[in-house]
C-alpha cells in the first residue's frame, strides 16, 4: 500500500491541525447508530440504541474504507475487537 510517513500527508489536515486520523483501528464514536438526520449540521444520535457509529476502517481492512467519512456499526460498546477503539477529543 502507499502510506506517507506520519505527519506528512498536510492535504487532509484537520479544522485543528490534527493529521494521520485514520488507518490503525476502527474508531468508535458518541453517536448512536441509526438512520441520518436530514437535515444535519455536526448533530449527533444521542439516543440510546443496540450500536455505536464505527469509523475510519483498519489497515486489515480493504482501501476503500479507510477514510474518516465512511461509517459502521459496532457491536454493543461493551464488546471488545482486536480491530476497534476509540480517540479522545475535546472540544477546541
Amino acid at each position: 500500500m502507499n502510506v506517507a510517513p506520519v505527519g506528512t500527508a498536510t492535504l487532509g489536515v484537520g479544522l485543528w491541525g490534527q493529521l494521520d486520523m485514520t488507518g490503525e483501528l476502527w474508531e468508535s464514536t458518541l453517536d448512536w447508530y441509526a438512520p441520518y438526520a436530514d437535515p444535519c449540521t455536526d448533530c449527533a444520535d444521542l439516543t440510546a440504541a443496540s450500536y455505536r457509529v464505527i469509523r475510519g476502517g483498519a489497515f486489515a481492512d480493504t482501501a476503500s474504507i479507510l477514510f474518516p467519512a465512511v461509517r459502521g456499526n459496532n457491536s454493543p460498546p461493551s464488546d471488545r475487537g482486536q480491530f476497534g477503539g476509540m480517540r479522545c477529543a475535546r472540544a477546541p
